[in-house]
């Protein structure tokens, strides 16, 4: 039996190269399944950190957690009082859930929280922080039975969370609509943003007016818009035109 031990970048790295292939929030969370269990883990989530007026379940980008306890911890808005959660607010750091203070006087429903999760096989766990340059905050918060969690495999854990979060924020996010109005509708409704008349507008551009009110009906059937002005509200709404 050899003596050496696993080659944990080499793993880290396998993984963010997988990563790149996929195309659905199945296949990462199926893949994460398979790379994270390696590490011990079984259950996890990725989730934005939620402000006063936001609830969690609407920040969640990808989880494989029992789904009772999930009920069960949006329910009854464990996130406001989640030790977890709140470290990860404080820091950009790694860390153990058994490293996320509470007083159990002051914060019971942490209390409630731990011992809830403990209920589902969710003892010890790790979180890595995300926290981008627009101060946007999240978190992939995983647990298992008996992890594998020592100075070497931290840093590829690290690795891992970021590059997958960084592919399901890619997968999740709305592809972008192509803008249909052409360059000369667009022009034209810019123009009639700023007040100009469709005889202006045939002066600024050296064409006939008859011409630009054919490219304001033009946009107007695109955009289902009544008239000129509704067109402008929409074009300006939707980012088809900028002032």
């Amino acid at each position: 039996m050899s003596g050496r031990s696993p080659d944990h970048s080499i793993e880290a790295f396998d993984f963010i190269e997988k990563l790149d292939h996929l195309a659905t929030p199945d296949e990462i969370i199926n893949a994460m399944e398979r790379s994270f269990a390696r590490f011990g883990f079984e259950n996890f989530i990725m989730t934005g950190l939620p402000h006063p007026e936001q609830r969690i379940e609407t920040l969640v980008l990808l989880k494989k957690w029992p789904m009772d306890w999930f009920r069960r911890y949006t329910r009854n808005g464990y996130d406001r009082h989640d030790p977890v959660i709140r470290l990860c607010r404080r820091t950009v750091q790694p860390f153990e859930w058994a490293d996320a203070p509470y007083d159990p006087d002051t914060n019971p429903k942490g209390l409630e929280v731990m011992h809830g999760a403990a209920e589902f096989g969710m003892k010890q766990g790790y979180c890595l922080p995300i926290h981008g340059l627009n101060g946007f905050e999240a978190c992939l918060s995983m647990s298992g039975p008996q992890l594998d969690l020592t100075p070497q495999t931290k840093p590829a854990l690290h690795l891992m969370a970021i590059y997958a979060f960084e592919r399901a924020r890619l997968v999740l996010a709305p592809a972008p609509q192509p803008n249909p109005l052409t360059a000369r509708e667009r022009e034209t409704l810019r123009w009639a943003a700023l007040g100009k008349s469709a005889a202006d507008t045939g002066e600024i551009l050296g064409v006939t007016e008859r011409t630009i009110t054919a490219h304001i009906c033009s946009a107007c059937q695109k955009l289902s818009a009544a008239n000129k002005t509704h067109a402008v509200a929409r074009a300006l709404q939707h980012r088809l035109i900028d002032l």
